[in-house]
């Protein structure tokens, strides 16, 4: 073999913050702390902290692969963790507050973090784990030492006082690309949450994906764009914007802790963002708030969506009504950047509702990410749009399996298994039809749950919609739609389903509506439908009861 004749240079995290510096120094960091105000720094003072915090850890005895846990919300002193740790070969391990006490527990213990960083928020939260938590030496309240609450936290830290007792004198060291980053635990839909090892190499690697003109959709060449993340920066490294943000020399805007829509509102609009990034449920109290109040927006223009499929109503109403592109991607903690959210070249003269139905699948393949799909017996299946099998993804942005080698998603062939239900299109687009735990099978056929909520969620009536199994003794399962309506607004059970006749197949009819004053949410913004399926596992649709509302 004739090798090429280039530097071997490790792709690390830290040259990232380096590269900010250098080039974008007077770029500036916007984060609302804990109680409600506003700070402000650049890449070049926010490097300089994050070098004197990385000393501070090494004097702490943190180690090469040893982990740090952080149960904190969207502050600037959280972003400085991402590359403090990561920097020194110390893992940054994010942890979601929103999980029950028993998950974080867990999830704490079987990731052995050494130190836990946490916040004036999750302070309680950590107070009531402690005693639990088997590895922690020792807590970090990431707040100046006027602002700490009293705790009985044993060993409890001041990040502050940290950082001030160093120097940002520090060069950051060197070491094998492949090692570990940050580690993300998948919220434990099905059994105990999965750790998620992320590399050096292979968030590098999805960083540059996903700030390709191709992939985010929003960016416009030579414009200061704005990016806030919605997205939690304990779900998926909040999309790798603290990465992905100061390696493109964007403004940064991060909403701390308070995620109302008037809060989030506000940032939008006294910082001029320009993009964001977060799941479509954030969307759709955001577009109520801008709906109920009559406000708009002066610079967004663009947001990337992930996690379930946004309601086609709802990228309709952002385009048209408040002129914000909804850009839809395929994504998980496991395969962060694995498809691109804009429409295939050739497609910028198509009519509008074309390309609403391009823009509702779940993106197009991306480089480093393969997509597959297979049969209950593991074939292989057509990329036709038409062929419909579980989704399979393999390539160096993708998991390659969960930490401690607990419930290895792979198969023999190196294929990761996602979860989810879908087609390939030919031209490289996947059709999300569902979570494999979520689809309905109906007489051996199967209904997308996802479609008709997309359909439902189209009513302006409708803030959430949800579909569900339910059994039924001819069919084994039926749809079971549970909506939840906007704020001033009713909806009875006939008009949901006068509404559906004719939109969806008659087969894919749900056989009854529910009307709920709130839904379930998880910790990662996505309706928790295995409580829903929890709730009404014992539900007798109307068909069973000889309800006349049936007929």
């Amino acid at each position: 073999m004739l090798k090429g004749l280039m530097q071997d240079r490790p792709l690390l995290l830290s040259g990232i913050i380096e590269h900010a510096a250098r080039c974008f120094p007077e770029t500036e960091i916007v984060a609302r702390t804990i109680e409600g105000d506003l700070h402000r720094y650049t890449y070049a003072q926010a490097r300089a902290r994050m070098k004197r915090l990385a000393q501070a850890f090494l004097k702490l005895g943190v180690g090469p692969g040893e982990r740090v846990a952080s149960l904190a919300w969207n502050t600037h002193n959280h972003f400085e963790l991402f590359y403090a740790l990561p920097g020194i070969q110390a893992v940054l391990h994010t942890v979601n507050p929103r999980l029950f006490p028993e998950q974080l527990v867990y999830i704490i213990n079987h990731a052995e973090d050494r130190y836990l960083c946490l916040d004036a928020e999750t302070l309680p939260l950590v107070e009531q784990l402690a005693p639990q938590l088997k590895t922690i030496e020792g807590y970090i309240l990431l707040a100046p030492r006027e602002r700490m609450p009293k705790s009985h936290l044993p060993n409890l830290l001041c990040s502050e006082e940290l950082i001030a007792a160093e120097s940002d004198d520090f060069e950051w060291p060197e070491f094998d690309e492949k090692a570990a980053s940050t580690l993300c635990y998948t919220s434990g839909t099905t059994g105990n949450p999965k750790g998620v090892l992320y590399s050096h190499r292979a968030a590098v690697l999805q960083v540059l994906l996903s700030t390709a003109a191709d992939t985010f959709g929003g960016y416009m060449p030579g414009t200061q764009e704005v990016i806030m993340p919605m997205a939690p920066m304990f779900h998926g490294n909040a999309w790798n914007t603290p990465f992905s943000a100061p390696l493109a020399g964007h403004k940064f805007v991060l909403p701390g802790r308070d995620y109302s829509a008037e809060k989030l509102y506000e940032l939008i609009e006294g910082e001029g963002v320009t993009v964001t990034a977060g799941v479509p449920t954030m969307w759709l109290i955001l577009t109520d708030y801008l709906d109920r109040t009559g406000r708009k927006f002066s610079n967004l223009r663009c947001s990337v969506s992930s996690g379930s499929a946004p309601p086609r109503a709802l990228m309709d109403k952002m385009l048209n009504k408040y002129g914000v592109r909804l850009i839809n991607c395929w994504g998980m903690t496991e395969a962060l950047s694995a498809t691109k959210g804009t429409p295939k070249p050739g497609t910028e003269h198509l009519p509008q509702e074309e390309i609403f139905d391009l823009m509702s699948l779940a993106g197009r393949s991306n480089l480093l990410c393969e997509l597959r799909i297979v049969d209950d017996e593991g074939r292989p299946l057509p990329r036709d749009g038409i062929a419909t099998g579980h989704l399979m993804a393999r390539g160096p942005i993708i998991a390659g399996g969960y930490f401690k080698g607990e419930n290895d998603p792979m198969d023999a062939e190196g294929w990761m298994h996602t979860g989810d239900v879908a087609s390939l299109r030919p031209d490289g687009y996947v059709v999300l039809r569902d979570r494999s735990k979520d689809v309905i099978k109906s007489g051996g056929e199967w209904i997308s749950t996802v479609q008709v909520e997309g359909i439902a969620a189209g009513h302006p009536a409708v803030l959430y919609a949800a579909v569900i199994a339910v059994p039924h003794p001819k069919w084994q399962e039926r749809p079971l739609l549970a909506i939840v309506p906007r704020q001033g607004h009713t909806i009875t059970r006939e008009e949901m389903l006068a509404y559906l006749k004719g939109r969806i197949a008659s087969w894919w009819m749900p056989d009854d509506v529910v009307i709920r004053t709130a839904m379930p949410i998880s910790g990662t913004g996505k309706i928790l439908k295995r409580e829903l399926r929890e709730e009404y596992k014992n539900y007798v649709l109307p068909s069973l009861r000889g309800d006349s509302a049936a007929e």
